[in-house]
């Protein structure tokens, strides 16, 4: 399905809109929210989805839509996002399905009525439902085949997933992305490792591997050779190896989660994540519990060893649509990436709630 992709001389890859500044040049920025936009998406009670599963009509984003990924695909931004319908009454509660959006500007955006990946009659049923599928986040292969990373939530464990299309429209489930693991583990977030083609990003092998940055709490790594299979690297007790982990007194105080895509760069490795901040050791200059985004540049010779780390976030919940909704804490989830018309774009999900956008020159 997937040919070994190219080696590649990464310090020759594009870097439209990176900083400038000396000391930050590795970071990717800096992100100016489009304020006259935002939020970008909202809940919608108009769209209607007969569930098989529960053999009635649902509401199924009429609740929340957030946590997006985004690909570019012919001149036009693709955006998946989490949708909740109105069945729940808590966080968790709900019954999430994958959304998406059409923009030919990346700002301005037109739905499909109904979701594209959901919980159904497959042999994931019993992965996916009641809670739904996840915070979808899209890379895409040498031959134009799309792979999608997605949290499975049955309301008792939360796992990574695969899924795969060729078109954005009809996706193939793939099931647990650690399958060969002797058993599930809570798993979140897969950020797989691409470099910048023009306005694709492509999933690219490392020294013989794709790579993927996941967990949340603390960033693991893992390792493939298909995208669709993966095995995580272990420490010496055999547990998943740590990669990045909280900072006290810091944004990223009490847990850090994989954001979009990452990027192979000149500097090397560049992952943009989330931080959350902890109520007692956190930083006092922030709300409690809110999440910030940061970024980390990691070695392209040993994807394992960080070279640079933010020391604060770049992004912080600070308007309302950031700080009002369903995650009281305030949410500034970064997840969608993308180059388009000579900018870089960032989604990212607000309270829970919404989907917001940045943008970077």
């Amino acid at each position: 399905m997937f040919k070994t992709a190219a080696s590649i001389l990464f310090c020759l890859l594009p870097l439209v809109g990176f900083c400038s500044t000396h000391q930050l040049d590795w970071q990717l920025g800096p992100f100016i929210r489009i304020d006259e936009a935002n939020p970008i998406l909202t809940p919608s009670s108009d769209s209607v989805f007969y569930c098989p599963l529960q053999h009635k009509n649902i509401y199924w984003e009429a609740e929340h839509t957030f946590n997006p990924g985004a690909v570019v695909r012919e001149g036009k931004v693709y955006l998946f996002y989490r949708a909740e319908d109105d069945y729940g009454t808590s966080i968790g509660d709900h019954t999430s399905r994958l959304g998406l959006a059409v923009s030919k500007d990346g700002i301005h955006f037109e739905r499909t009525k109904t979701p594209i990946l959901f919980p159904n009659h497959d042999d994931q049923t019993s992965y996916e439902f009641p809670g739904g599928c996840e915070d979808p986040r899209i890379v895409e292969t040498e031959e134009g085949t799309y792979v999608m990373t997605y949290t499975q939530w049955n309301r008792q464990l939360a796992v990574l997933a695969v899924a795969t299309s060729n078109d954005l429209l009809h996706w193939e489930k793939r099931g647990y992305a650690f399958e060969g693991s002797s058993r599930r583990r809570w798993s979140k977030s897969g950020s797989i490792v691409c470099r910048l083609e023009g306005d694709r990003l492509i999933a690219t092998k490392i020294q013989g591997k794709y790579w993927m940055y996941w967990g949340e709490g603390h960033i693991h790594a893992a390792v493939s050779d298909d995208l669709i299979s993966w095995e995580y690297l272990r420490d010496e007790d055999g547990l998943p190896l740590i990669v990045l982990e909280p900072r006290e007194r810091k944004f990223d105080s009490l847990l850090v989660e994989a954001g979009p895509p990452a990027l192979i760069t000149k500097d090397g490795i560049l992952l943009l994540y989330n931080g959350k901040n902890s109520i007692k050791k956190g930083d006092s200059q922030i709300t409690s519990q809110a999440y910030s985004a940061g970024q980390v540049l990691l070695d392209i010779t040993d994807p394992t060893r960080t070279i640079h780390r933010s020391e604060d976030y770049f992004l912080t919940p600070e308007r309302t649509y950031e700080m009002k909704g369903q995650y009281k804490g305030g949410t500034v989830f970064i997840q969608g990436l993308v180059h388009f018309q000579n900018k870089w774009l960032l989604y990212y999900g607000t309270a829970d709630s919404a989907i917001g956008v940045a943008s970077s020159p």
